[in-house]
């Protein structure tokens, strides 16, 4: 007889070893499957389908297209090339319409359209405050809401202060507007005198090839400190029709383009035949192009200090966010265009001295360049006729003699 198994309180998962190995040798073996690389595809959620973005960078891209336009309205403003001034200008200036041509082209200003954004803001939030006053007195909300006021002694005590640190804010700016053109007159002037000496002191034939190259290197430096200071220029437009093509490719090459210009008068004043005194004349000159390169370098790179800047700002966006609190008492809905004609003023004066700040942009520096290079190629083309005039009038007093022996006048 078989032995009987005794039975035991564990369950039918625990079954004897035989009887695992029956069973599983009762069973053929079949190769294992292969996992799929292919990960399954997430289902898609009803939310994330409904709302296919996130809503804030929209919402900030949103608030920022405003000051974006009016920045670049403002930087296309000023890339626009300045004129100098003639009789015709100067008396439309002085004209008795002015104010009424003024006004009318408010909308086409860039120093207007600037002001859109900060403006816009202080009166929309003027607007919030009267209508939170206005909801408080009507008994809309609540009564533990109290309404937005306050005394006005605090600005009468303050707005001195604040209009000394727009004149000064100004007045420093318009400093460095004075300097930079007086820095720009001696180089002008400093080309032009340059040139002269270079026209009078040169009369070999042997140096006249040299002598032409320099007179083309000293018109280009103007127009290459003019490219250096004003931001997206292009040199090699502006002198293709000055320099030869040979001498461009080397300046272009160059990290400094009015030095490397310095570096071709100075190579070509030891080339030329002259004696040790008319050299050191010309060398001379080119004192005030390294001057011009002084300081129109310092005045782009050394602006006001930054903390009267930030200082007069954030003094102009506190008083302006909390001048709808303290008009309410006297002005109530009138503190909307208050603060829009309060915001409008001050900002204006503030955004002047900041267009100021950087004088070059300011300045007719083509023309100025323009009118150098007529001056020099006039004075190029006209010393053959004048010393021939001159040359002719000298034989013709020699000629005619007094019974004394002096020449007659």
């Amino acid at each position: 007889m078989a032995p009987q198994v005794q039975p035991t309180n564990l369950g039918p998962i625990f079954t004897p070893r035989n009887r695992l190995r029956r069973s599983a040798a009762a069973f053929p073996v079949l190769p294992p499957r292969r996992r799929s690389r292919l990960r399954p595809r997430p289902r898609p959620c009803s939310a994330c389908s409904q709302n296919p973005g996130p809503t804030r960078p929209i919402l900030v891209s949103i608030l920022r297209a405003i000051p974006d336009w009016a920045d670049h309205v403002k930087e296309q403003g000023m890339r626009r090339p300045r004129t100098l001034y003639n009789h015709d200008k100067w008396v439309e200036h002085r004209s008795s319409l002015r104010h009424l041509r003024h006004l009318l082209s408010s909308l086409s200003s860039r120093v207007i359209l600037s002001l859109i954004p900060p403006v816009t803001t202080f009166t929309a939030v003027a607007v919030i405050i009267a209508s939170y006053n206005t909801a408080v007195l009507m008994h809309i909300l609540p009564g533990f809401f109290p309404v937005l006021r306050a005394s006005s002694l605090p600005y009468q005590l303050t707005a001195p202060a604040l209009a000394l640190l727009l004149v000064f804010r100004t007045e420093a700016s318009y400093s460095r507007f004075q300097e930079g053109k007086q820095a720009w007159t001696k180089v002008i002037a400093g080309t032009n005198d340059f040139a002269r000496q270079v026209i009078n002191s040169v009369r070999s034939s042997s140096d006249s090839g040299l002598k032409k190259a320099l007179l083309s290197y000293i018109m280009a430096f103007p127009v290459a400190l003019k490219c250096h200071v004003i931001y997206g220029s292009d040199i090699g437009q502006d002198l293709k029709n000055i320099l030869e093509g040979d001498d461009l490719s080397i300046l272009l090459k160059s990290n400094h383009h009015p030095q490397c210009i310095i570096q071709f008068i100075a190579q070509s004043l030891i080339l030329l035949s002259l004696d040790e005194s008319k050299r050191n004349t010309l060398e001379s000159k080119m004192y005030c192009f390294h001057e011009g390169i002084s300081v129109c370098e310092q005045l782009m790179g050394v602006p006001i200090p930054l903390s009267y800047t930030r200082l007069t700002s954030r003094l102009l966006v506190l008083w302006h966010l909390t001048l709808p609190i303290i008009l309410w008492d006297d002005c109530q809905w009138i503190v909307v265009p208050a603060t829009f004609m309060s915001a409008a003023s001050l900002f204006c004066i503030e955004e002047v001295g900041v267009l100021i700040e950087e004088p070059f942009p300011m300045l007719a520096l083509d023309d100025l360049c323009n009118l150098v290079h007529l001056n020099i190629q006039q004075a190029i083309d006209t010393e053959g006729v004048i010393e021939e005039n001159l040359a002719a009038r000298r034989r013709r007093h020699s000629c005619n003699k007094s019974p004394n022996g002096r020449p007659e006048n």
